[in-house]
């Protein structure tokens, strides 16, 4: 692997370690592990839900806020991909990790914008564990993770990309 040959060609040991351990936490969240969860994130809709509420269905969760203007523009792609999949094996999970003091503004552009699918909010915004594991460190993030609860792609293509249908299209959703 390019882990293994940088390991045999980089002598600095704490270098090493700090880039080992990074390598690792990667390794958490690649195809095939368990998705790391969330629980009773805000719905929208009413009430709390939990990734466990969604098993037995693919879930393609979009990590986001209202103050992101990269995360503003997969909008119309992601409702676009929604309805072309509405009767698919598949939820759409908009998880926005506003700031509680943008709460309201979250609220506000969940329904000026009619946003569809399944809209959470985090609960504890860039801080939340669910967040932290899947090391979130930009948005918009794109998961998709299986009915069983695994991933499969903690880094999935946006609504935006082509390559989202073929990966669509390739899970005969």
């Amino acid at each position: 692997s390019y882990y293994n040959t940088y390991l045999s060609l980089d002598k600095n040991s704490e270098n090493n370690e700090a880039i080992g351990n990074v390598y690792n936490e990667l390794l958490q969240i690649s195809a095939g592990k368990d998705s790391p969860i969330f629980e009773n994130y805000e719905n929208f809709a009413g009430g709390t839900t939990s990734l466990a509420d969604l098993k037995g269905k693919y879930v393609y969760m979009d990590i986001w806020a209202q103050g992101c203007g990269p995360c503003k523009r997969e909008i119309p792609y992601l409702k676009e991909i929604e309805a072309e999949y509405h009767d698919k094996n598949i939820e759409f999970v908009s998880i926005s990790i506003d700031r509680e003091k943008d709460y309201d503004k979250w609220r506000a552009m969940v329904e000026d914008k009619e946003l569809g699918g399944i809209q959470l909010l985090a609960d504890k915004d860039w801080n939340s564990q669910f967040v932290e594991e899947y090391l979130i460190k930009g948005i918009p993030r794109f998961i998709l993770v299986d009915p069983q609860g695994k991933i499969v792609n903690s880094n999935a293509p946006r609504p935006s990309d082509q390559k989202l249908r073929k990966v669509f299209n390739d899970l005969n959703l």
